[in-house]
Order: C-alpha cells, then sequence, then structure tokens
C-alpha cells in the first residue's frame, strides 16, 4: 500500500518541494504573533501601562490566532490551502495597517487580534494540508513545518528590533505589512496541486485502526487533547511572552531579551525536527509525553536563574527540550481521526494550544503586577504543565497506539 502511494505522490520528491514552500510561507505568515513581543515596552512606556495591561495586545494576539486556526482549517477542508492563504494574507496587511494608526492600547489590542486570526493560516492549516502528502515521514513533514511558527519567531524579533530602535514600532508593522503580501502571495499559487485520493484511502485505514485501540470517539478525544493542550501551553507561555520584559526589569535590556528569544525558538525548530523523527517511530501521543515531562524540567531550571549568563542557557534549554510538544498534537490527530477533517480537528486542537499560551501570557503578567517578580509566574506553569503530563498519561494508559508505519501494515 505504502509503494502505490508513494506512485502517486506521498512521500515523493514533489511532496518534500512542497514543504519547503510551506515552511518558507510558514515563516513569512507567522511574523505578526512574534512582533507584538518585541514591541510590548515600547507600547508600555508610549501609552503608560502596567505589564498585564501592555500583554492585552498579545492576549488578543493569540485569541484571535487560537480561532484562526480553527475557522481558516475549516475553510481549508473545503476550498483548499492556495485561496485560502490569499484571503488571510490581505486580511493580516489590513491588521498591519490598522496596527500603526493606533493611538490607544484598545485599538492596538483590536488590530492584533485581526493580525492573530489571519496569522493563524501558517500554522494549523499549512500542517494539516502537509500532513496529507506524507506517510512513512510524517511525523518529520509535520515537524518541519511547524518549525516555520519558530523560525519566524527567531528570524523577525532580530530584524525587527533593529527597525523598532531606528524608527518606532509602526514602522516595523509598515515593514511587516509589505514583506507579509509580497512573499506569500506567490508562495501561495504554488501550492494548487490537489493531494491523491489514495493517500486519503490510506490516512483514513490508519486512523481507524488507532481509533478503535483508544475506545474514544474523535470529539470526545479532541475535547481531551485541547484540555491537555491549555495545560501545556499556559506553562509554555511563561518563557516565551515574557522573556524579553523579564530582561528588561533585571537591567538587561530588551536587545538582550530579543536574542534569548531568538535562542529559545532556534532550539525549539531543533527539537520539532528531532521531535518528529521520533514521532514516525514512537508515535504522537508517546513524542508528546517526552516533550510534555522535558518542559517542565526545564521550567524548574528557570527559578534559580536570574543572570544573563544562566538565563542563555537555561532559554536554550527550555528550547530544546519543548519543541516537539504542539506539533505532536496535530500528529495525533491525524493518527486517530479522519483525514477529510484533518483541517478543522487539527485546527480546534492548535486552538486550545494557543488559547493557553493567550491565558498564560496574561496570567503570568498579572502575577508579577500582584508578586512583584516572575518567580510564581514560572511555579504557576508548572503546575499547569504536571495537568498535561497526567491526561497523557491516561490517554496512554487506555490504548496502544500504532505508529504510523505499523498502522499501514494490513492486521
Amino acid at each position: 500500500m505504502v509503494r502505490e502511494i508513494e506512485n502517486t505522490g506521498t512521500d515523493s520528491r514533489y511532496a518534500w518541494l512542497r514543504l519547503g514552500l510551506t515552511l518558507l510561507v510558514a515563516t513569512i505568515a507567522n511574523a505578526g504573533m512574534w512582533a507584538i513581543i518585541v514591541i510590548m515596552p515600547a507600547v508600555e512606556a508610549e501609552f503608560g501601562l502596567s505589564r498585564s495591561d501592555a500583554a492585552l495586545p498579545y492576549t488578543l494576539t493569540m485569541i484571535g490566532f487560537a480561532l484562526g486556526n480553527f475557522a481558516i482549517g475549516r475553510a481549508v477542508d473545503r476550498f483548499g490551502i492556495t485561496w485560502t492563504l490569499i484571503a488571510a494574507t490581505l486580511v493580516i496587511v489590513g491588521g498591519l495597517g490598522m496596527a500603526t494608526a493606533s493611538g490607544s492600547i484598545v485599538t492596538l489590542s483590536l488590530a492584533q487580534f485581526v493580525i492573530g486570526f489571519a496569522s493563524a493560516v501558517g500554522f494549523g492549516p499549512l500542517i494539516a494540508d502537509i500532513s496529507h502528502w506524507f506517510v512513512r515521514r510524517r511525523g518529520v513533514a509535520v515537524a518541519i513545518a511547524a518549525s516555520g511558527n519558530y523560525l519566524s519567531g527567531a528570524i523577525w524579533p532580530m530584524v525587527l528590533a533593529g527597525v523598532l530602535e531606528q524608527n518606532g514600532w509602526r514602522t516595523v508593522y509598515i515593514v511587516m505589512a509589505v514583506v507579509t503580501l509580497v512573499g506569500v502571495v506567490p508562495l501561495a499559487l504554488a501550492l494548487r496541486r490537489q493531494v491523491p485520493d489514495e493517500a486519503r484511502e490510506a490516512a483514513h485505514h490508519a486512523s481507524t485502526l488507532n481509533a478503535q485501540s483508544s475506545g474514544l470517539s474523535p470529539r470526545k478525544l479532541q475535547y481531551l487533547l485541547g484540555l491537555a493542550g491549555i495545560g501545556c501551553c499556559v506553562a509554555m507561555s511563561m518563557p516565551q511572552v515574557h522573556i524579553v520584559a523579564l530582561c528588561v526589569g533585571l537591567g538587561f535590556g530588551p536587545a538582550v531579551g530579543a536574542q534569548m528569544l531568538s535562542l529559545m525558538l532556534m532550539g525549539g525548530v531543533v527539537s520539532r525536527i528531532l521531535s518528529g523523527v521520533l514521532a514516525d517511530r514512537l508515535g504522537g501521543v508517546r513524542t508528546l509525553l517526552i516533550g510534555s515531562v522535558l518542559q517542565c524540567i526545564a521550567l524548574f531550571l528557570y527559578l534559580p536563574a536570574g543572570g544573563m549568563v544562566s538565563l542563555y542557557m537555561v532559554s536554550l534549554v527550555f528550547g530544546l527540550s519543548q519543541g516537539g510538544i504542539v506539533p505532536s498534537y496535530a500528529l495525533i490527530v491525524r493518527e486517530y481521526m479522519p483525514a477529510r477533517e484533518a483541517g478543522a480537528r487539527v485546527g480546534f486542537v492548535l486552538m486550545a494550544t494557543i488559547m493557553g499560551m493567550a491565558l498564560g501570557g496574561w496570567l503570568s503578567g498579572k502575577i508579577y503586577d500582584i508578586t512583584g517578580s516572575y518567580e510564581m509566574a514560572f511555579v504557576n506553569g508548572i503546575v499547569w504543565n504536571g495537568l498535561n503530563i497526567a491526561i497523557i498519561l491516561w490517554l496512554l494508559s487506555r490504548s496502544r497506539p500504532r505508529s504510523p508505519r505499523a498502522a499501514l501494515q494490513p492486521s
């Protein structure tokens, strides 16, 4: 069966070329969700805000990003990735234009909601699309596609920090609008080919076998994964969202924080690729458990860290620990749920993970405002991470998921 699928396009040279284009699109389209982190201290100073109020645009960005993953994922199931990408790009550009004209934190937050919603096209919908084109190497493919989000976070904060310093945060958004429009639309047109029918049939066969082993309906599993995703991403958000603000508070400056964020996210890219390789052997559930445990350990390491060197080191460790977590959710959806619903199902679960990021970003700022430090915010993240680990252990205890390759073999 696998050989027949390869002859029709999956795991083929075209599939790998498509994966490269997908990665490039994701790196550009996700820029809007990271820029707000870079400009957060400047916005806080301009509008005279508290730390939690300054985090409000990020929170709205992530809420929009979460809803966009689900809504745009459904659109991809119906209309395909190309035209969905083009429409979302135009909305991103419009949101960036609205942000440059913002005169208050409320207007900026609404603009960021629009940017976040449309930017979601570069995450869950792209991951769902590329997952149809791979069978034997689906874990690696999904991990690479998901790495576009982290590559965007590693590259753009460094680039935009210089623009911010020289020209202010509004110019940052003008630059992003031009790059997004010029970069994404031509690449979207190159992704018009449809996945072969044989690949969808094989994916349905594999997901049916795993679903039977779990004893859970797709809807129940979807909600369970969503709850787990909220737990892990409340924990994940603390370092990712507040590392720049943490460095500013310690006197290191925003540039150092941006470097730590880039280092963290580059480590996340490495982690995602390695997790993808692992997932092709162990499956998504076991890979998710490994990543969740490693993330929890890394969060503990932040508690004693307070110097610049130690924060650089722990940020790298954190990135190397948790990068494979979110792609693992997409793999579990593809392993257990119908292929024809991939966009909506992947979108829903990733929506929950991003809601966790939004909640965690705001909650960490609120805890800082109450306590005057980030120590209890890290403890809060560790507790939420424990919820995620408990759910995955429970799921693993009631099913014996087969690896993607094994699921394609005759029973």
